[in-house]
């Protein structure tokens, strides 16, 4: 079922200056409505294994079902993604210490209706009326020192464990997802990307980018920009617009 053939997008992914691996990994499905980004937890085992199995997973569900019924089936797979992650760290590795985990943001278009799904610090962000909206809020413990100790940014980015993350897919016996549901207009473009790519980026830059009417060109803005700058992480981005 064709649901979104009125989007456009372009996807990305590139392991940046430093890392050897790239333990990112993304969906790019506008025939279907849907995209999704997957941060693996950078030097935890699995990393890349778990992002891959997240794209893979969702790939397959079926589309022909309605947008409320779609949406329920990405909730359930990420849950069921949670429970396999865990159990296959047992088989793998044997040890408790260990994580096989990965960060997830998703996009689900279909009609005038999107959903924002998502677990860990991957965002999406959202260009509409010349202004850029962060859609998605991040489950890292700088966020949680920002919401709960009232902390300015800057305070929060020089606690030593800024980083780590709250929620990620495979990182605890339970997994709470957040969903954003919101009515899209004509002109709207959405930005979905791994922290590497963010971190390495201003507002004004991502903004800039997700202005241009082309997904490919936008794209390609962004990664240019990111890649001349340190580049420490791996970098992935989908960019999406009508």
């Amino acid at each position: 079922m064709l649901v979104a053939s009125a989007w456009r997008s372009a996807a990305r992914t590139d392991p940046g200056k430093v890392r050897a691996r790239n333990e990112d990994a993304f969906l790019d499905l506008p025939q279907h409505g849907l995209w999704v980004v997957a941060d693996g937890m950078g030097g935890h085992q699995g990393g890349d294994i778990a992002s891959q199995l997240i794209v893979a997973s969702l790939a397959e569900l079926p589309q022909h079902e309605d947008f409320d019924e779609r949406l329920k089936a990405i909730r359930q797979c990420l849950h069921w993604l949670n429970r396999r992650l865990g159990q296959e760290l047992t088989v793998t590795a044997g040890r408790h210490d260990s994580i096989m985990g990965s960060t997830v943001v998703a996009l689900l278009v279909e009609g005038n209706r999107a959903a924002c799904i998502w677990a860990g610090d991957s965002r999406c962000y959202m260009w509409r009326g010349q202004r850029l909206y962060q859609l998605s809020k991040d489950h890292s413990l700088q966020q949680q020192l920002i919401d709960e100790q009232q902390m300015s940014v800057e305070q929060a980015a020089a606690h030593p464990a800024a980083q780590a993350l709250t929620r990620a897919v495979g990182a605890a016996e339970t997994l709470t997802l957040d969903v954003l549901e919101l009515e899209v207009y004509p002109g709207d473009a959405f930005l979905l990307c791994s922290d590497g790519l963010y971190q390495g980026l201003s507002s004004d830059a991502l903004g800039n980018a997700l202005s241009l009417s082309a997904p490919h060109v936008a794209l390609e803005r962004l990664f240019d920009g990111a890649l001349r700058g340190a580049a420490r992480d791996n970098l992935t981005a989908v960019v999406v617009r009508q």
